[in-house]
C-alpha cells in the first residue's frame, strides 16, 4: 500500500466492496473519486475476479456487471463517469508501435542494473472503456489533443483528468502533466435516458474449481509482501517475507493478506483512540519471534478461510478530491 495512504486520516476511506459499495450507491453517498480493487486470490467460495490467468474471466466481467448496475440504480447516476481499464495488454499482439519519443520520465528515477531503464517510453496498448450518461453512444477516441504534441492516453491520464475536473493544484509527476486527458468525451448537454439498467449475466468459462492449493503467482507473492509491510512482518528478518511466500498456497496467501490488512486496521483504530495526529503514517511493529511463529503456522495451513470476513473481503478505496 502506498505510504501516503497509510496516514491515519485516511482510515475511513477503506471499505469492503461487498458490504459497503452498493449501499453507498443506493443511498447516494459515493465520494468524488472511487477506486475498486478486484479479488486477486482465486478461492472456491470467493473466486478471483481480476482476469489474471488462470482465473475465470467471467468472474471479472461479473464484477463489471455488479459495479455498473449499482451505479446505474444510484441517485448519483447522472454524476457518474465509470472508467474500466487494465494494467497490462494480456500478451496479445499489437500492430501499433509503442511510443518511445517525447515520453517524460515520471520522476527521473532510473531502474537497476543491468538495464538501467529510464521509464521514458510507453508499453503496449491496453483497453479503456468509459461509461457515462454524458457520453454519446458509440463514441471512440484515439489520441488526445494535448497538452503536448507527443502526449498520449495512458494510465497517468486518469489522475491528469481528475486534476482537471476537480481543479486540483498540482500534478503528481511529470508523466501525468504530459498525459492526455479524456474529460472532453463528456459531450452531451443532457444525460442519456436510454442506458440499460442491467447487463447480461456472463457465462462461466472455466469448468474446474479454483486451485486453492496451487503456488502463488508473482503478483500474489507481491501482495503477500505488501501485506508484510502492513502488519510489520517485513522488518523481522532479511529473508522475510520472500521465504514465507515461497511456501504459501493461494489459500494461505489470501488468508495472510486478509489478516495483515485486519492487523493494520486494528493498529489504526488503536492510534485513533490514543489521539495520534491524523497526518501520521501508521506502522505495525512486531516482536522478532513472530517470524518463526508465522512460518510454522503457514506451513501447517490446510484450508482456506471460511469466516464471513474472509468470504466478503474485497478492498474499496474511496478518496474524496483534495485541494
Amino acid at each position: 500500500m502506498d505510504r501516503n495512504l497509510r496516514r491515519l486520516k485516511y482510515l475511513g476511506n477503506f471499505h469492503q466492496f461487498d458490504l459497503t459499495f452498493k449501499d453507498h450507491c443506493k443511498n447516494g453517498k459515493l465520494p468524488n473519486y472511487v477506486v475498486i480493487e478486484q479479488r486477486y486470490f482465486d478461492l472456491k467460495v470467493l473466486p478471483g475476479n481480476d482476469d489474471h490467468p488462470s482465473h475465470d474471466v467471467a468472474q471479472g466481467q461479473r464484477l463489471v456487471k455488479e459495479i455498473y448496475e449499482a451505479l446505474r440504480s444510484s441517485p448519483q447516476w447522472d454524476e457518474i463517469l465509470f472508467v474500466i481499464t487494465y494494467d497490462e495488454h494480456g500478451g496479445f499482439f499489437d500492430h501499433v508501435p509503442t511510443p518511445v519519443v517525447g515520453v517524460p520520465s515520471p520522476d527521473g528515477l532510473v531502474g537497476p542494473a543491468p538495464f538501467y531503464f529510464n521509464f521514458d517510453r510507453l508499453g503496449v496498448r491496453v483497453p479503456a472503456i468509459l461509461v457515462s450518461p454524458w457520453i454519446e453512444p458509440g463514441t471512440v477516441i484515439h489520441e488526445p489533443s494535448g497538452p503536448q504534441a507527443t502526449s498520449q492516453f495512458e494510465h497517468s491520464s486518469i489522475p491528469a483528468t481528475v486534476k482537471k475536473i476537480f481543479n486540483l493544484k498540482e500534478f503528481l509527476t511529470h508523466r501525468d502533466a504530459w498525459a492526455g486527458t479524456f474529460e472532453a468525451v463528456l459531450t452531451r448537454t443532457t444525460p442519456r435516458m436510454d442506458c440499460p439498467e442491467t447487463l447480461p449475466e456472463p457465462k462461466k468459462l472455466r469448468a474446474r474449481e479454483a486451485e486453492e492449493m496451487a503456488k502463488l503467482s508473482d503478483l500474489q507473492t507481491d501482495l503477500v509482501q505488501l501485506g508484510a509491510a502492513l502488519n510489520g512482518d517485513h522488518a523481522l528478518a532479511d529473508e522475510y517475507p520472500e521465504r514465507l511466500a515461497e511456501r504459501m498456497t493461494v489459500a494461505d496467501g489470501a488468508r495472510y493478506v486478509r489478516n495483515a490488512f485486519k492487523a493494520f486496521l486494528e493498529e489504526c483504530e488503536r492510534c485513533q483512540k490514543e489521539g495520534v495526529d491524523g497526518s501520521q503514517v501508521v506502522e505495525v511493529v512486531k516482536r522478532p519471534t513472530s517470524v518463526k511463529e508465522d512460518d510454522r503456522t503457514v506451513a501447517k495451513r490446510k484450508r482456506p478461510a471460511t469466516t464471513l470476513f474472509g468470504k466478503v473481503f474485497s478492498c474499496l478505496v474511496c478518496n474524496t478530491s483534495q485541494d
